[in-house]
Order: structure tokens, then C-alpha cells, then sequence
């Protein structure tokens, strides 16, 4: 399982501490220090779509121009922004062989989703 987000990004810290109090397995991703592919992205469209990666309630988004925000209106333009600004990434993602099974934080859905893989704990890098 793997864990992509930003290491100073709190919303990305509580997840891991879930994860790590839980004994889940797992390795993170920085994007801030590994970056993330244009594949990947496209990928994760496939799956939940462009709009629901999009964090558009962040930091990252309401300090973009105007003209950057309203440019973003279909799949191209999104991954476009970001492999750009990697910080408008709605986190954390949480991958299971190959597949979205995490998109943000939510401790009762973490519950429900990652119960059943309680194993032993991998620190973050």
C-alpha cells in the first residue's frame, strides 16, 4: 500500500498516525521530494476522476490567479496543473495494487476501509 501526500501537510500527518496506531503497512510518497508522473495521474483520472483529485478547498488552489483556476475544465488542463503544483493534489491518496482505495482523511472510512489489514507498522521515510 502506498501513501501519497506531503509530509508537513496536516490533513496527510493524521492519516499516518492512524495508519501507524492501526499497525497498517505502508510506504509514503512525498511529492514534494519524488514528484509524481503524468501516467499516474492519468490513471488516478480513470479511477475518480480529474475533478475529485482536484483540491479545490486548499491553500495551494485559492492562492492560484484567477486566470490559472478557470483554465482548469477537463482532464488535460488538470494534470497539466497538477504535475505543476503537486500541493493541489487532493491528499492523502492511498493506492492498493494499483487501485484507489483512500482519497483524504476520514477516520470511520479509514475503519471501515483498512481494518482488515492491520499488519505491522512501516515508518514513514
Amino acid at each position: 500500500m502506498i501513501v501519497y501526500g506531503i509530509r508537513n501537510c496536516n490533513t496527510v500527518k493524521a492519516a499516518l498516525d492512524w495508519m501507524m496506531k492501526h499497525k497498517i503497512d505502508f510506504e509514503f510518497h512525498d511529492y514534494k521530494t519524488k514528484g509524481i508522473t503524468e501516467e499516474k495521474l492519468r490513471e488516478w483520472c480513470r479511477q475518480e476522476g480529474w475533478e475529485s483529485l482536484v483540491n479545490r478547498k486548499g491553500t495551494t488552489w485559492r492562492q492560484l490567479d484567477e486566470k490559472v483556476k478557470v483554465a482548469v475544465t477537463n482532464q488535460a488542463a488538470a494534470i497539466r496543473l497538477m504535475m505543476e503544483k503537486t500541493s493541489v493534489i487532493r491528499r492523502p491518496l492511498i493506492e492498493k495494487d494499483g487501485s484507489i482505495v483512500a482519497l483524504g482523511f476520514d477516520a470511520g472510512e479509514y475503519d471501515k476501509t483498512f481494518g482488515r489489514w492491520s499488519t505491522k507498522t512501516r515508518s514513514p521515510e
